[in-house]
């Protein structure tokens, strides 16, 4: 887990190494990317395995606010976890899912809680629309 900092959303929150798609990108390319660029591993596209999306909302009515995120469960890589952007994240730790840091980013939580409980995950999480 990563503690955010001075990124200007959700500082303070632990999260998972995550980020945006970019132009052109599929989003398990941006998965491999994002854990290359945040934490220095090494992933096989094939190694992700999906857990869930989720489709969210802050519901302010602005489309920026609106997301899908994708949840992807690694369990083979190379390399050492370590600090890549320590301009954008204060702390790099191993959690266990029965031991999770707070406060964490809020979509985040839902996921690994309903983990932590051996919860199914459905194929897509809607969260915070009517």
């Amino acid at each position: 887990m990563l503690l955010r900092a001075n990124t200007g959303y959700m500082d303070g929150h632990w999260a998972m190494p995550a980020g945006h798609v970019e132009q052109g990108e599929s989003a398990i390319a941006a998965a491999v990317r994002e854990l290359r660029e945040e934490v220095g591993l090494e992933v096989q596209p094939a190694d992700l395995v999906p857990l869930t999306a989720m489709h969210r909302t802050g519901g302010n009515g602005e489309p920026i606010d609106e997301r899908v995120d994708f949840f992807f469960e690694v369990s083979t890589w190379s390399g050492e976890p370590r600090l890549m952007e320590p301009e954008k994240a204060a702390g790099l730790e191993w959690y266990a899912l029965d031991a999770l840091p707070e406060p964490l980013v809020v979509q985040e939580a839902r996921v690994l809680e309903a983990l932590a409980k051996g919860e199914e995950l459905p194929a897509v999480i809607v969260q915070g629309f009517a």
